[in-house]
């Protein structure tokens, strides 16, 4: 979205509130609401997105005049940021918002940032807008290397970036991958999402991207808005995504977010999921057809069985009869395997157990 078109949805909203007091009405503002209770799975996209259940805030009510306040207030300070083509953090927009309502109030409009947070998150999803267009920005995080050429239009510079010559370090992926950021060449064939770090750098320094002509990235964790975001661009141009996790409930919540998307962020829906990801591994299976990985097996926690046995309830996975025989192995065994375990017969067997999986079609959908 250009920031004349954000900065003009911002103005509509003012102007409909206007109107709604010239006219001897209270101002509202309706958003659909983000409750467990509105968020479905939809079969024809593949991915977790709201209802159509919606709340109207009114400002002449008790209960909701301050949350309505806190809300134009955001949306007026945004429409600043874009107006004078400034960004800043969502930490940087709670201390800008972070005030009294008077000389003789000693009231702030808001005490906490999870306030301000849940609050830009309703704009996103009644204006149809990211944060990103609102010059709102998140942690940097996602890393990337590959036969990827960026072209980075930022602060009146413009910068091609080669993420075939970031060396050891990689490119680091912003939390906006739209505004002034489009693909500029893409040679790569495929794309390999590695949970940590750690093993990203394993096949970095072994060139893997380059030897098997793929994008290697890892989100370090959790997947960022930025790279949740790369990630479904890259799936448009028609690249497969492989994704290669942990075999536990840490794993496995990373995964179902790339590829459905996640409750809190559903409004998003399929720009931020990726339906076509498939899982790699690590899974149970592999425990039985890599010998040396029964070894070096962890007992699970407490808190893996409980997640087994939540996703063993979800329509979208209980669905896919391989990842119902593998939670159910979890439910079995107590038993947990980490990525990291592939580098214990040796370093650069990493590699090759990707490669067996994709050739072989070994993958979890």
């Amino acid at each position: 979205m250009t920031d004349k078109h954000a900065e003009k949805k911002m103005t509509d909203l003012g102007k409909k509130m206007l109107k709604e007091v010239e006219g001897g009405e209270g101002p509202t503002f309706e958003t659909p609401l983000r409750t467990k209770s509105n968020t479905i799975y939809d079969d024809g996209i593949g991915c977790l997105r709201l209802g159509e259940k919606k709340e109207l805030r009114k400002f002449l009510s008790v209960s909701q005049a301050r949350t309505f306040m806190q809300t134009v207030a955001i949306a007026a300070k945004t429409k600043r940021f874009i107006k004078e083509e400034l960004h800043t953090s969502i930490r940087g927009l709670f201390y800008q918002l972070k005030f009294s309502l008077g000389e003789d109030l000693d009231e702030e409009l808001f005490s906490e940032q999870s306030e301000s947070n849940a609050l830009i998150e309703d704009l996103e999803v009644a204006m149809g807008v990211m944060r990103e267009d609102l010059h709102l920005t998140t942690d940097r995080k996602g890393v990337v290397a590959g036969a990827l050429k960026i072209r980075d239009k930022f602060a009146g510079d413009e910068t091609v970036i080669d993420c075939e010559k970031q060396g050891r370090s990689g490119w680091m992926i912003p939390s906006d991958v739209d505004n002034g950021m489009e693909i500029e060449e893409l040679e790569a064939d495929w794309v390999l999402v590695v949970e940590k770090d750690a093993l990203w750098q394993r096949l970095n320094e072994d060139r893997f991207w380059k030897k098997e002509n793929c994008l290697l990235i890892t989100p370090k964790g959790q997947a960022s808005r930025g790279t949740r975001r790369l990630l479904r661009k890259l799936a448009d141009k028609k690249l497969p995504v492989y994704c290669f996790m942990d075999c536990d409930a840490w794993g496995w919540y990373i995964y179902w977010t790339i590829k459905t998307g996640s409750m809190n962020l559903a409004y998003l829906g399929r720009d931020f999921a990726v339906p076509e990801s498939r899982f790699l591994g690590v899974t149970m299976q592999d425990i039985i057809d890599y010998e040396f990985l029964q070894k070096l097996t962890i007992k699970a926690k407490e808190v893996d069985i409980k997640r087994a046995e939540e996703m063993l309830g979800y329509p979208w996975i209980n669905r896919h009869k391989p990842w119902v025989d593998n939670l159910n192995l979890v439910l079995k065994t107590k038993k947990k395997i980490e990525q990291d375990a592939l580098q214990g017969q040796r370093l650069t067997f990493v590699g090759e157990y990707v490669n067996e999986k994709i050739n072989k079609k070994k993958w979890l959908p």
